[in-house]
C-alpha cells in the first residue's frame, strides 16, 4: 500500500510539473536569498551579466515581463527598474515571500509576486506578456517542454523570451557540479541533478515544438581567480538562448 501512495504521487508530481524535492530545497535556503555571500552567491554574481544579455536584446521600458523560477526575486528586481511591470512567480513559497518582502523594503512597486505554476498561469493570462524569463530553472521541473509550451502561451505575438539552463556533457558535470558544488563550494552539494541538463540542441527543438523561434544562444564562463562571469561563444557548460514568438 505504501508502494502505491508512492508512486501515485510520483506520478502526480510529474503531471503538475513540479518536483518536491527542488521545491524543498530551495524553500530551506529562502532565507539567504539575498545575501551575496550565501548558497546564492553565484545567482547574484551571475545576474548583471544576464541582465546585460536582455538589454541587449530588447528595451525593456514600457514591457510587460514575466519571470519564471523568479526565487528570491534577484534578477525579477533588476527587470523591474527597467520595465513597466513584473510578474515573478515560483512554486516555493518561502521565496515568494522572501521575495515580496525585500520588493517592500526596496520600495519596488511594480511586481507582482505569486505562488503558481507556470501551465496554470498561461490558462489564465494568454499572450499578456512582451517579454518571459525562464533563468537557471528549466533544470530543476520535470517536464521543461511543459514550460516552453506554457510560456509559448503566456507570450504576446512577437514577444521575446529569454532561458538559461546548463549544458549535458563530461565539461558540464565536472564543472557545474563537482566543481562548483564539491571543489569551490559555490553551491550546495546536490543542488544539481546531471540527468536533467539540457543541451542546446535539445532546448532550440523543445522551443520549436513551442513554436518558438531560437535567433541567439550565448555561454556564460565562470572564472574562478577572479569570481566572476562574462559571456562568451562557449556553451559547453552554461548558457542563454533568446527565442521570439
Amino acid at each position: 500500500m505504501t508502494t502505491d501512495n508512492a508512486t501515485d504521487n510520483t506520478t502526480n508530481n510529474i503531471n503538475n510539473n513540479v518536483d518536491p524535492h527542488e521545491i524543498e530545497k530551495f524553500s530551506s535556503l529562502a532565507s539567504r536569498w539575498w545575501d551575496p555571500q550565501s548558497e546564492f552567491k553565484p545567482l547574484h554574481d551571475l545576474n548583471p551579466v544576464r541582465v546585460a544579455y536582455i538589454d541587449s536584446h530588447v528595451d525593456l521600458t514600457g514591457k510587460t515581463v514575466l519571470d519564471l523560477g523568479c526565487g528570491g526575486g534577484i534578477l525579477t528586481e533588476s527587470l523591474a527598474k527597467r520595465a513597466k511591470t513584473v510578474k515573478g512567480i515560483d512554486m516555493a513559497k518561502a521565496s515568494i515571500d522572501v521575495a515580496t518582502l525585500h520588493a517592500l523594503s526596496e520600495q519596488i512597486e511594480n511586481i507582482d509576486y505569486e505562488v503558481i505554476r507556470a501551465e496554470d498561469l498561461a490558462e489564465l493570462e494568454p499572450q499578456k506578456y512582451d517579454v518571459i524569463c525562464a533563468m537557471e530553472m528549466l533544470e530543476h521541473v520535470p517536464q521543461p517542454q511543459s514550460i516552453l509550451n506554457a510560456i509559448r502561451k503566456l507570450l504576446k505575438p512577437g514577444g521575446t523570451v529569454f532561458l538559461s539552463t546548463i549544458n549535458r556533457n563530461p565539461k558540464s558535470y565536472l564543472f557545474a557540479v563537482i566543481g562548483a558544488e564539491y571543489v569551490l563550494k559555490l553551491l550546495p552539494k546536490g543542488t544539481h541533478d546531471y540527468k536533467k541538463f539540457i543541451k542546446p540542441s535539445e532546448l532550440a527543438k523543445m522551443s520549436r515544438v513551442a513554436k518558438l523561434q531560437c535567433i541567439d544562444t550565448k555561454g556564460m564562463n565562470y572564472h574562478p581567480l577572479f569570481k566572476s562571469f562574462d559571456l562568451s561563444d562557449d556553451v559547453s557548460v552554461n548558457y542563454l538562448m533568446t527565442c521570439k514568438g
